[in-house]
């Protein structure tokens, strides 16, 4: 789109698409099987004019959410449209940004100082019937889930007093409570973080809130059966830097992380706080789950860095992408003694976004998948998304609930192909399915798009159905199955 800076972040598959669409009757190869009806939601970053800083970057593009829709008689439909934030129609108005660096109000336009800036652009969030587009620096804003319109600012009917909400929600598959929490509760660089029970119902049903050790990006968190746990990793807020229109967030390697662990139904008062090691982080995890003793052991997806170079590089850390290192890693601790260190031990490989089935949420599980880059590519990664190289193998690891968990499968990617975050859909008869959008170049900047189905017990078939999609895409940041049940359920 024209405008737009020439760097990485709108470029190639990062280039801005800015165009709402509907396609009914997508071409299918292979079959879409019949227990697999319902929506997939995606959460996109695609900014509608270009920024007013030239070093913006892809996260901070206005939310788009789309609707993949596999309907009753096996026939799909592809619709994407923006979420009417604010600040998207204050923008809207004149044609041109008007909010300035990532995180930033300090950097705005005068006349739209104190409009909530919030993109809703992270994860598409279901629960109660309620669809919600959430980031992590505001309120979520309510969709239509069938005709993705906005409806508005969510605050649970105003019942909930934090200004923040997180887009990685937890949802118990026992109770149907969902388990969030938001950080910066009270504003900029704040250390105040708000967590949050909300009822099978969707009523909010508790609200406490407590200070972490420092203001961290705290992009997700977990619950086990029994606990919530709450990871801070050293990229973090200074509000003195944002007044001088700095960057939000610096991340600082000599400082320690830390897990907090609390019992989930507890007093916040009885967060005990376990030391990790110095200079890490880690924005996605697995799962956590307690064994036959007692012990928690907390699964993510761990790197020695931040992995976001506008992140890194303002901190004055100067890393090549190949330079970043980590893995799956597991922190255990025993919540019932007094607060130590973790006990970390490495049980996969480098990579991101990890799905388990939603009804091992906070239980012991076998099985997890995850993205990671192919050891024997012929070539470079797909160039893309905001850490600027897209994941090109699927692997599945067996033995989650073990020591040392083994990768089982791959779907490693011909050159020039990359997958986006899958999600995992049940089945009544066996391990489930995966569904996950796939991009494909074909050109300098030429891109075509797919989504597969793939059975969760033998990915590395490849897909039992491909899907194509008719438009240009930009990379996905989350996404959530919801089925035909549950729509037609919603209210």
């Amino acid at each position: 789109m024209a405008g737009f800076p020439q760097t990485p972040y709108f470029i190639g598959l990062n280039e801005p698409v800015g165009q709402e669409v509907a396609f009914t009757g997508l071409e299918v190869e292979g079959t879409i099987p019949a227990e697999i009806r319902g929506s997939f939601y995606r959460a996109v970053p695609d900014p509608a004019f270009p920024p007013k800083f030239a070093d913006d970057h892809t996260l901070s593009g206005d939310g788009m959410v789309s609707r993949l829709s596999i309907n009753a008689d096996g026939s799909v439909d592809f619709a994407m449209k923006f979420v009417e934030t604010a600040r998207h129609k204050a923008e809207k108005a004149l044609g041109r940004a008007r909010f300035g660096k990532y995180r930033n109000p300090y950097t705005d336009d005068a006349e739209v100082q104190g409009v909530d800036r919030t993109v809703a652009n992270t994860t598409p969030v279901w629960h109660a019937g309620k669809l919600l587009m959430a980031k992590e620096d505001g309120l979520p804003y309510r969709v239509d889930p069938r005709t993705l319109d906005t409806i508005g600012s969510y605050n649970f009917g105003g019942a909930l007093k934090s200004e923040t909400m997180t887009a990685h929600v937890r949802v118990d598959p026992v109770t149907g409570e969902m388990f969030f929490y938001g950080y910066e509760a009270d504003g900029l660089a704040s250390t105040k973080v708000a967590y949050c029970v909300v009822g099978a119902d969707g009523q909010l049903k508790s609200e406490q809130w407590f200070d972490a050790p420092y203001c961290a990006m705290m992009h997700d968190f977990t619950i086990s059966e029994n606990y919530a746990l709450f990871p801070i990793y050293p990229t973090t807020a200074d509000l003195d830097r944002l007044k001088a229109g700095g960057e939000h967030w610096h991340h600082q390697p000599d400082l320690n992380s830390w897990l907090g662990v609390m019992p989930r139904y507890g007093d916040v008062s009885e967060i005990k706080w376990f030391k990790g090691p110095k200079g890490v982080f880690c924005y996605h995890m697995m799962n956590a789950w307690e064994d036959a003793d007692g012990l928690l052991h907390f699964d993510q997806c761990l790197s020695n860095t931040n992995a976001f170079a506008f992140i890194r590089e303002p901190s004055g850390i100067q890393m090549q992408p190949w330079e970043i290192q980590g893995g799956l890693t597991r922190w255990t601790v025993d919540p019932r003694g007094p607060a130590g260190d973790v006990a970390e031990s490495v049980i996969g490989p480098p990579g991101d976004f990890p799905v388990i089935p939603a009804a091992k949420q906070g239980r012991p599980y076998a099985t997890g998948f995850m993205l990671t880059m192919n050891p024997d590519r012929q070539g470079p990664p797909v160039f893309g998304g905001p850490v600027l190289a897209m994941f090109d193998m699927l692997v599945r690891l067996d033995g989650m609930d073990t020591a040392q968990p083994q990768i089982t499968q791959a779907l490693p990617m011909q050159p020039g192909w990359c997958y986006n975050e899958p999600l995992h859909v049940p089945s009544a008869s066996h391990e489930g399915w995966l569904i996950t959008f796939v991009d494909h170049q074909t050109g300098e900047n030429t891109f075509e798009h797919f989504a597969w189905v793939l059975e969760a017990g033998a990915i590395a078939k490849g897909p039992v159905a491909s899907i194509r999609i008719p438009t240009r895409l930009r990379p996905q940041v989350h996404g959530w199955w919801v089925s035909q049940a549950q729509l037609d359920a919603a209210e």
